[in-house]
């Protein structure tokens, strides 16, 4: 192999000098052979926190395995996870965002440190897979990324929205105890990641559509044959990068991000995937901002009935071949850049040349000439309450035009409990302030106030809005990533019970019926809340964090 296979390990094995390091390499297995060999970090996001990454130390061996089949010698290391599902609705939930940074440090950390010639990284759990990007992106090394899988449904077609879901039903009196109980004891029958169009399928099909796993790691079963074999071929692709000098800047280009946001509307995916794909490409260098999503978004329509807007879940969409074939049908119509380069050594075109459409009978991937909706459901909304811009999941379903009454709270626990005590009434546009970025820290999902909504029946009828973000699972008119956030003194901290509020999907805009006479007699009023944490990490994530309108990064 050429020298530039060893660019970085050669540094840390290489003679007479290197010799402690090689002794310490030899407790962990190394062989004199091995020191030849490029080192391939593998990253792991397992832990036994949570289902969608319960299973990865296996997929982490099956890479190890197939990186030393490959010619190489790999490394296994471990990176945390955090679970959102678990953590929603309560304190600890806003650790969730900041973990992405934690783990693109520790990845980017471990490798720099470690000297690893490439890596492969598997995530599971949604903020894994962009801080294994991020990392990917600032260290530069040929890398693969694989995802972890999906998840199977549980009984009676439920998922863990399915339960969130149920919480609402039975504070509305529709469903007893017993019931609820049947719903939670069934609704998660083993590993993977959750199983509708939420975060973290949408952003393993972003990164596939981005090239930087392998075609068809999106859409694999957790417990699959495919995804051991994924990890197998992504270790191999590694080193074929390695031989040819590939590296994720090659890769992850302007236009490659464009196909990744044109692959997640028609897919009808997760309002974080705009703080991510943002997140990402400030790591790579490239320039992307919301306003690319409105503009792809003109062009490009909604095609997917999955959850949580629509009926079907990822393993069915699996089954009919995930999302190559939408692929290649985007590609055909001239929606996709078809001259990227993929992880595979190939450009997105070639990789997509001979794969199969959907079978003929198949529900879940529209044709283009018949969508769902025929723009993005992903609306970026400005006005005089988001003057930086607000990130809006509206698929036509929920209605494209809302105007109510403001309910507004200062904390996601707040709003949740209001709700499920029934103060939030129809015609209430519920307000959910200072769990911005900064002001939360780490910009909560609100995962349970929108479920809670939707449990009690309440979807068509009440919108929400937040400086905070969404799970992928929540649906109804919701508006989060209010910018500027509450704590920066944003628009949205000027708000009081009884405005009235606008919400236009078609215009995108989110108007306070306000003079600006008021807002400034507010403004004038208004005192910058104390942070909440004086120590440790989220005091550490509240003073590095810029704007979610910039995708909430900690790199200047």
């Amino acid at each position: 192999m050429a020298d530039h296979t060893r660019r970085y390990s050669s540094k840390i094995v290489d003679g007479p000098t290197k010799a402690p390091g090689r002794s310490m390499l030899r407790a962990v297995g190394f062989t004199d052979e091995d020191f030849k060999k490029p080192q391939i970090g593998i990253a792991s996001t397992w832990a036994m926190v949570t289902p969608c990454n319960m299973h990865i130390d296996k997929l982490a061996e099956e890479a190890r395995v197939g990186a030393d089949e490959a010619g190489g010698k790999g490394v296994v290391f471990n990176t945390i996870t955090i679970s959102d599902g678990i953590a929603n609705g309560f304190e600890g939930m806003k650790y969730s965002l900041v973990s992405r940074e934690v783990i693109a440090d520790s990845i980017e950390t471990v490798a720099g440190c470690e000297a690893f010639d490439g890596l492969v990284t598997i995530g599971g759990c949604d903020k894994n897979m962009p801080g294994c990007l991020i990392a990917m992106a600032r260290l530069n090394r040929p890398s693969v990324f694989v995802y972890g899988g999906t998840i199977q449904p549980g009984k009676n077609h439920t998922d863990i929205i399915s339960v969130f879901e149920a919480v609402g039903q039975h504070a509305k009196g529709d469903i007893d105890l017993v019931q609820l109980e049947e719903v939670e004891r069934n609704a998660i029958p083993g590993p993977g990641s959750c199983g509708g169009m939420y975060t973290a399928n949408t952003m393993a099909s972003a990164i596939e559509a981005l090239g930087m796993s392998m075609p068809g790691s999106s859409a694999q079963d957790a417990v699959s044959e495919q995804k051991m074999a994924d990890c197998r071929n992504a270790s191999a692709a590694v080193m074929k990068l390695l031989e040819n000098d590939i590296k994720p800047s090659d890769i992850m280009t302007r236009k490659a991000f464009e196909n990744a946001i044109t692959v997640i509307i028609t897919l009808g995916g997760s309002t974080n995937g705009v703080l991510h794909l943002l997140a990402m490409a400030n790591a790579m260098g490239v320039d992307l901002s919301i306003d690319d999503f409105t503009e792809i978004g003109k062009r490009v329509p909604l095609l997917a009935d999955l959850r949580p807007s629509g009926h079907y879940m990822m393993s069915e969409l699996v089954a009919i071949g995930g999302i190559q074939p939408l692929m290649k049908r985007l590609l055909d119509a001239g929606l996709l850049h078809g001259d990227c380069l993929t992880v595979t050594g190939k450009t997105l075109a070639e990789n997509l040349a001979d794969v199969e459409d959907y079978p003929a009978d198949q529900q879940i991937i529209r044709s283009l000439d018949n969508p769902i909706k025929a723009d993005s459901h992903l609306r970026i909304l400005r006005g005089n309450l988001a003057p930086e811009g607000a990130v809006a999941k509206i698929t036509g379903k929920e209605g494209e035009q809302f105007t109510g009454v403001a309910k507004v709270y200062d904390s996601e626990p707040e709003s949740y409990q209001a709700i499920l005590n029934g103060d939030v009434v129809a015609g209430d546009v519920v307000v959910i302030r200072y769990e911005g970025p900064k002001g939360g820290p780490g910009m909560q999902e609100m995962l349970s106030p929108t479920s809670a909504i939707m449990g009690r029946g309440l979807g068509d009828d009440v919108a929400l809005m937040t400086d905070g973000r969404f799970s992928g699972g929540s649906h109804g008119f919701v508006v989060g990533h209010v910018s500027p956030e509450a704590a920066d003194g944003g628009p949205i901290a000027l708000v009081q019970n009884g405005d009235r509020i606008t919400i236009d999907a078609i215009t995108n805009q989110i108007s306070l019926h306000l003079d600006e006479a008021e807002l400034e007699r507010r403004r004038a009023e208004w005192k910058a809340p104390e942070p909440r944490y004086k120590r440790g990490v989220l005091a550490k994530y509240a003073k590095l964090v810029g704007s979610a309108s910039e995708g909430a990064v900690t790199d200047a």
